[in-house]
């Protein structure tokens, strides 16, 4: 798999965690309808499905998982919670993003 549909994969994990975690909070937090627990089951159930389908060994994919993860929450800090990433933010991110661009260039599947 090149590293754009990798990053396009994990992005897509990502969001899928987010919303999963993300309706329980709103239910939880800020006292909205428990049917939210429904979709956000559901979401979580996609982000495991999503985890699945990278051909690497389950430890790597998570590793790598991890670092686009940091950048997509941040790009939910912004959009969702309106709230502008600090620059120390977005180096952290990059950072982040550079580290999973090592990890999967280096992998042996891909």
């Amino acid at each position: 798999m090149d590293l754009a549909k990798t990053l396009a994969l994990f992005a897509a994990t990502a969001v899928a965690e987010i919303v999963g975690c993300y309706l329980p909070w709103l239910w939880w937090r800020q006292g909205g309808s428990a049917w939210l627990l429904l979709p956000a089951a559901a979401s979580l159930a996609l982000f495991v499905g999503l985890l699945t389908l990278h051909p690497a060994a389950a430890g790597r994919v998570y590793a790598a998982y991890g670092g686009v993860y940091v950048a997509v929450a941040l790009a939910w800090l912004w959009v969702v919670d309106g709230i502008a990433p600090s620059r120390t933010d977005l180096l952290g991110a990059a950072v982040c993003l550079v580290g999973v661009a090592i990890i999967v260039r280096g992998s042996p599947t891909g």
